[in-house]
């Protein structure tokens, strides 16, 4: 139950305008167009209980301008407001920073200061029980090796031990330095495995309970776009009551959903709900499963890895076998939620029925994907990863696009608002909205970009096809109406950056670095006087980068890999001279404002590679349905990555520098047009020499 405040009417609430002039004032900032802008807009959506997506670029200060209003709505409808975010930097910045900060500047004008709290999954929090040694051991074979053999996780989990019994949150990321995900198993459970509050020896001191209980007391609850899935996705509710979210980062929310509902299959899960059922059920039925377990180990080892297109015989045969035998092993345990007054024994079927379901509906999964009638009729796609020294052969199973589910589970009873600064893709918020299923436009329509008119072949999500009836195709039309906006940034891009094009040099090609790349790259650093950011589409680029260039350049040069990424970017950031290469993480998770930071080098379009199983297979599918494949998913990738890296550039207002693209293809194909247009308007130029001169002038005069 959310603690009780006196309820004031909306009349008697200060305006957004008015909250957000206040706050502004308090953290020392001046009110920006675009920020004003922003704030006015989630307003309205709320009000209008409707969706909106708004791109609002660096510097625009949009935390403030969706945590005022969500503030306010929490206030007036004594109801929390769910913030997601898809980085724990985000999360720290808003719990340790921005919500404090607001805490204390409204808490005069509203009927109590706000109040707030972060909430994680249940992996996240310690387990009182099982810490305790209440919960079964894990079998040593789960792993590769029994952690209190190896000096370094033993004295990991010796050092979890200890910070158990002074903790005050069992939250992980409290416990500096961290600990191997080898040794937090050890005293962590799923939601699937959790006894429940009311049946656990522990659950009256369980620190996963009481991070909800606070998150059901506040007005805003901070969580994880992976959490909120879950919550939108379950049968259970994980957040407490709410009817509006706010998803920042929200060009992330398709891949955090989609890692979410991904299912997994492989020997080491069979052999794990072997051994978790082992001790509970007649012996002949759990070998059945291990001996199907078995068979499907020697069947992966031996299969290419790759996308799975149709269906092998003897992959059928074995998916069946796995998914009889572990059927067989839930009838033999018996009904759920037996041995009520035995915590021991139910936390042991807890854990078993877990792995059993995870094998059992994974192999259901796997097999339905087939049998399809056309391309254009499949909503999973299966394929097989490759092992590696610490990981056997893996199948998996992910369905070729969310946006039915975000439709129907996400949007449908409750206003959200999804706000980045890369969002409008081409110009236009269409490839977004597509897939999260936002594919009708509200009746006054977007502010900036054409919605699109229906689902159109591009949605391609599971749960798309369906026709519903009545009263709950209204639903569902008016779970799909959005908005959009761009509200700009602060930064004078055509004054402040340069956009440098390559196309001079020939096109990328799959045998590594082209020597004329790095020539062009050891030109660029030079006249930057080092201050450069590389982003390459490979970590083989990025590694054959730093070798070609180490000896050649008097500057610093690191590379992703070296040390920690947090380590790397906080030398790159404090020593003006150095250098940084690599790759995906750094594309998206570098904020270095000022001197350090003069060039970003961008290697080539980073299209998905043409053999990724997942984003090759809704290519396909998009064209099946008469859809343009390419453009819907490689070129909105791509689009969705360029603009993410070219904005590492600008981070504060006095930031000066250069991109250069070493791909000609952003300057001649005929898609370059739509991988632009996602861009920032930086002054663009082909001349070798303006780029070359621009960071001379900088590394001279910095002003």
């Amino acid at each position: 139950m959310r603690v009780a405040f006196t309820a004031v009417p909306d009349s008697h609430l200060p305006s957004v305008d008015e909250l957000l002039s206040i706050a502004v004032s308090a953290v020392g900032g001046s009110e920006r167009q675009g920020q004003i802008t922003m704030v006015q807009a989630v307003q309205r959506a709320i009000d209008h209980k409707e969706h909106l997506a708004v791109q609002a670029g660096t510097g625009t200060g949009k935390s403030l301008a969706y945590l005022v209003p969500s503030i306010r709505h929490a206030m007036d409808a004594d109801k929390p407001v769910v913030i997601s975010t898809a980085t724990i930097a985000l999360q720290r910045q808003l719990v340790d920073r921005d919500l404090p900060r607001l805490s204390e500047a409204l808490g005069k004008e509203l009927p109590h200061a706000p109040t707030f709290a972060i909430l994680k999954g249940r992996r996240n929090y310690l387990c009182r029980y099982k810490a305790t040694a209440g919960w079964p051991e894990e079998d040593e074979q789960d792993q590769l090796f029994d952690p209190r053999e190896v000096s370094a996780t033993g004295r990991m989990v010796q050092r979890i031990q200890e910070w158990a019994e002074e903790t005050e949150t069992g939250d992980r990321d409290e416990l500096v330095p961290g600990v191997s995900e080898q040794a937090w198993r050890q005293f962590s459970v799923s939601a699937q495995e959790c006894l429940g509050a009311s049946r656990c020896p522990s659950g009256a001191e369980c620190f996963a309970e009481m991070a909800r209980a606070r998150a059901g007391e506040v007005d805003v609850v901070v969580t994880n776009h992976a959490l909120l899935a879950i919550d939108a996705m379950g049968d259970l509710p994980v957040l407490p009551e709410h009817d509006t979210v706010v998803v920042d980062e929200a060009h992330e929310l398709v891949d955090r959903v989609t890692s979410v509902v991904t299912g997994e299959l492989s020997d080491t899960t069979v052999m794990l709900a072997v051994r978790r059922v082992g001790r509970l059920i007649e012996q002949p039925v759990a070998d059945q499963l291990m001996e199907a377990g078995e068979d499907l180990k020697a069947l992966l080892a031996a299969a290419p890895a790759g996308r799975v297109d149709e269906l092998p015989q003897v992959l059928g045969m074995t998916l069946a076998l796995v998914r009889d035998a572990a059927a067989r092993c839930l009838t033999a345990l018996g009904p759920r939620g037996g041995d009520k007054d035995d915590p021991d024994r139910a936390g042991q079927r807890k854990a078993a029925f877990t792995a059993l379901d995870e094998v059992h509906d994974t192999a259901v999964r796997m097999l339905e994907a087939y049998g399809h009638a056309s391309e254009s009729d499949r909503a999973e796609v299966v394929w097989l990863d490759a092992g590696t020294d610490r990981r056997p052969p893996t199948l998996r199973v992910a369905p070729l696009g969310v946006g039915g589910m975000l439709r129907e589970r996400l949007f449908g009873d409750r206003t959200v608002v999804l706000t980045s600064a890369t969002l409008a893709l081409g110009g236009t918020f269409d490839g977004m909205a597509r897939q999260w299923g936002l594919a009708r436009p509200s009746a006054s329509g977007p502010d900036t970009g054409a919605a699109v008119a229906g689902a159109d072949a591009g949605a391609g999500a599971a749960g798309d096809s369906g026709a519903g009836s009545g009263a709950a195709d209204k639903r569902a039309a008016k779970a799909a109406e959005w908005r959009g906006i761009d509200v700009g940034s602060p930064f004078d891009h055509q004054r402040s950056g340069i956009l440098y094009v390559a196309k001079h040099l020939p096109q990328p090609g799959r045998d590594g670095l082209p020597e004329a790349y790095v020539d062009e790259i050891a030109e660029l650093i030079e006249a930057a006087g080092g201050r450069t950011l590389g982003l390459f589409s490979s970590m083989r680029a990025a590694k054959a980068a730093t070798e070609a260039l180490r000896d050649r350049l008097d500057v610093p040069l690191l590379c992703q890999g070296d040390d920690s990424t947090m380590l790397l970017v906080k030398q790159f950031a404090e020593d003006e001279p150095t250098c940084l290469f690599g790759t995906l993480s750094l594309w998206q998770g570098v904020d270095v404002p000022g001197p350090s930071l003069r060039l970003v080098v961008i290697d080539r379009v980073p299209f998905p590679r043409p053999d990724d199983p997942l984003t090759s297979a809704r290519q396909r599918h998009v064209a099946a349905k008469g859809g343009n494949g390419f453009m819907t998913v490689a070129a909105t990738h791509a689009a969705l990555l360029l603009a993410q890296g070219t904005g590492r550039l600008l981070r504060s207002q006095n930031d000066r520098g250069v991109i250069a693209v070493l791909d000609p293809r952003l300057a001649t194909a005929r898609y370059s047009g739509f991988l632009l247009g996602s861009l920032p308007p930086f002054w663009r130029t082909t001349d070798p020499a303006v780029p070359r001169a621009a960071l001379q002038r900088l590394s001279t005069d910095p002003s």
